[in-house]
């Protein structure tokens, strides 16, 4: 397979060429052949991960259910491993039970690879997780790397070495990462002079390779060699505690540290707080102070780009950059030696905070997809930061987690959102409208995770909590008045009203949503709650069977959605004017409705809003008389419904439709012949199931 083939799943990009390993891929490619347990060991820097990344993309065509990769470097602990890895393989868990046997369940019916890079750090639970996924999913293989084994039953260990010093591979990996060429190109005379030299003190360690060839572009050949001859003939680390290679590759860092001016120490030393990809605007607001200043941080982190310190996340037209782990390590005990690790940690909290407030201030207009996409890049530092905020101040653990709480769960993070906001509300006394928000956030994890009693009790809570805020508070406007009920009432009154229609009370929710309508003023663009409570109206109505209310109010309210630049609502009453086409007979006008929602879905990355579509599509479909798209799309959708641990779900108005278009299609292309086209669609990508649903044209 050439290593440029399509890859289902997901995998990291290989920024740079990979250089040699010819025999050690070769060796692993054989190992994942006849062992389900594979680790890759070595030092740091030693290129585990990138062995790793590219024996994978070369064997990808073994596993037709994809390779997925898992990073666990940012984790600070076990806690969040099992929600990782779920997250890693693309299931959004909506189950409340136990996540590992949620994850042994999805995994159970594939065959794929599944890659834990960097478990060095939790090599005991990834053994426990590892173990227990095993023996769940009959056909799952798993390539781990780490400094260590994890100790795991079957566990094939493969220890990773430098590259030969004095081969070909470690010259030619110098070489390419040097773009102006180090080493002679003379047949016979690559094994000698000056980056022979270099590549046999650094004993062919390829991050070491790597900080040098940035210092060769810089400073040229013979002044490197001259400083690596005075520096490691001596060895800095005389700790022989350390392995002779750790002790190289510390000195190599170490080495390149020194070459660094200040600034470009300072900044290399508190960029250290960020766990995942960071932007420059992020490293100027979190890394400023003393003498770097806002300004002079992106020049700076430049800077420590050209000399391979910082690495260019997606390559180096990337916006996003990112530390190596081991790189990391060494910055952060020089943060600790400045006495800033508190004061950084802080910042950078800070700063996620800020980036939280920001995002949910801004979730109603032009830039929601956007914030959801800096959401979703910034989950390794929100994890950070939350995990900071619960030991420093629970009160700003409670607004930072209130405040993503939703875009969390749109996503499908429901188990990582319910933990959490659980934790903030336990250690948090904080009253007033950030305890209201949170509370909102658990209830709709809950209500979406099928927990009806509990999120009915939190429901209560939330709206008391409103109440609190907004009345009993004495919430003054500047004229002495109250304010009265406002956001977080009609919070309430959503999550209040979700429940009630999803536990077949459509009465109750139009009861509740109105009354709140009526006491809030303002009209609908003016309030992301407000918006959310008209479309529990207009899916109350549905549920009661006034049509023509319905469709009324749905179309001016989509008006509204499309006017704001607005996709969430947008795409919901995309769903409701689907299943109101199916309840009048329209099925070309419902499956309309229906792709247009599952266009919105896919672009906010719900895969639970993503299985209702394909539902109401596949019903809309099978009404048309087109049995055998109808089959393709139901097999899609029971794909997307799995990934959510749930069986299919629902307004109750869809589940006799979905029972009763489902038998029809059965009739029209016959049984055989749906459950074939059914079962096709479901052991097939989803993602490419979604795309043929959209286009309008089966799978042959």
């Amino acid at each position: 397979m050439g290593d440029t083939a399509p890859v289902r799943g997901h995998l990291p990009d290989e920024n740079g060429d990979f250089v040699g390993r010819r025999t050690e891929t070769a060796r692993l490619e054989a190992e994942l052949a006849g062992h389900r347990l594979v680790t890759v060991t070595g030092v740091g820097g030693v290129g585990k991960s990138r062995l790793a990344l590219h024996t994978a993309r070369r064997i990808a065509a073994r596993f037709p259910d994809g390779v997925w990769w898992a990073d666990l470097t940012p984790l600070q602990g076990d806690r969040l491993l099992v929600a990782t890895v779920a997250d890693a393989v693309d299931l959004s868990d909506h189950t409340p039970g136990m996540p590992v046997a949620a994850l042994g369940r999805w995994l159970a019916a594939r065959r794929l690879l599944l890659v834990l890079d960097s478990c060095d750090h939790l090599a005991e639970p990834c053994a426990r997780l590892v173990t227990e996924l095993l023996a769940a999913a009959p056909d799952l293989t798993v390539l781990a790397t780490g400094r260590r084994p994890l100790g795991a039953d079957e566990e094939r260990v493969m220890a990773l070495e430098p590259l030969p010093p004095t081969g070909r591979d470690a010259l030619d990996l110098l070489r390419r990462r040097d773009a102006r060429g180090v080493a002679p190109r003379v047949p016979g005379r690559w094994r000698t002079g000056p980056a022979a030299e270099i590549c046999a003190r650094l004993e062919g360690i390829p991050l070491a390779l790597e900080l040098a060839a940035a210092q060769i572009r810089i400073q040229g050949m013979d002044a490197v060699r001259a400083q690596l001859g005075s520096r490691f003939d001596l060895l800095v680390h005389d700790e022989r505690v350390w392995p002779r290679r750790h002790q190289t590759l510390r000195a190599a860092i170490g080495w390149s540290h020194e070459l660094c001016d200040p600034l470009e120490r300072l900044l290399w030393a508190r960029l250290t707080v960020f766990r995942g990809p960071f932007d420059a605007s992020s490293a100027a607001f979190v890394c400023a102070g003393g003498p770097l200043t806002p300004e002079t941080v992106p020049e700076v982190l430049e800077a420590l780009v050209l000399k391979s310190v910082v690495g260019k996340e997606g390559g180096r037209g990337s916006g996003r950059y990112r530390l190596l782990d081991t790189v990391r390590e060494y910055g952060a005990e020089w943060l600790e030696r400045l006495g800033e690790t508190e004061a950084v940690a802080d910042r950078h909290a800070a700063h996620c905070l800020r980036l939280a407030r920001q995002a949910d201030a801004g979730w109603l207009g032009p830039d929601q997809l956007p914030w959801y996409t800096v959401i979703a890049e910034l989950h390794t530092d929100l994890r950070t930061a939350l995990q900071r905020l619960l030991r420093t101040d629970p009160d700003g653990a409670l607004a930072l987690v209130g405040a993503v709480g939703f875009f969390w769960t749109c996503r499908g993070r429901l188990g990582e959102a319910r933990d959490h906001l659980e934790q903030a509300l336990l250690l948090s006394d904080a009253r007033g409208s950030d305890r209201a928000r949170a509370l909102w956030a658990l209830g709709l994890a809950l209500t979406l995770q099928g927990e009806f009693t509990a999120a009915q009790e939190v429901s209560e809570r939330c709206a008391r909590e409103a109440r609190h805020a907004e009345y009993d508070a004495g919430a003054a406007s500047d004229a002495g008045g109250f304010v009265g009920p406002g956001e977080r009432t009609l919070d309430a009154a959503y999550l209040a009203g979700l429940l009630a229609l999803l536990t077949g009370r459509p009465m109750a929710a139009l009861v509740v949503v109105g009354h709140v309508l009526d006491a809030v003023p303002g009209g609908p663009a003016d309030s992301a709650a407000r918006l959310r409570c008209l479309l529990v109206r207009v899916s109350g109505l549905t549920g009661l069977g006034r049509i023509e209310e319905a469709r009324h109010e749905a179309l001016a309210l989509r008006q509204v959605c499309t006017d704001l630049g607005e996709h969430w609502t947008r795409a919901s009453l995309d769903y409701q004017l689907a299943l109101m086409g199916l309840l009048e007979g329209q099925p070309a006008t419902a499956a309309d409705h229906a792709r247009a929602m599952l266009e919105g879905k896919r672009r906010l990355g719900d895969g639970f809003g993503v299985a209702l579509g394909l539902d109401v599509l596949a019903a809309a479909l099978a009404a048309s008389g087109d049995g055998e798209l109808a089959a393709d799309v139901s097999g899609t959708g029971e794909a997307y419904w799995r990934s959510t641990g749930h069986a299919q779900r629902g307004m109750p108005e869809l589940r006799a439709l979905r029972e009763k278009y489902a038998h029809r299609a059965r009739e029209t292309i016959g049984a055989p012949t749906y459950e074939e086209i059914f079962l096709r669609a479901l052991s097939g990508h989803p993602q490419e199931g979604l795309d043929r649903a959209l286009r309008g044209s089966p799978r042959r």
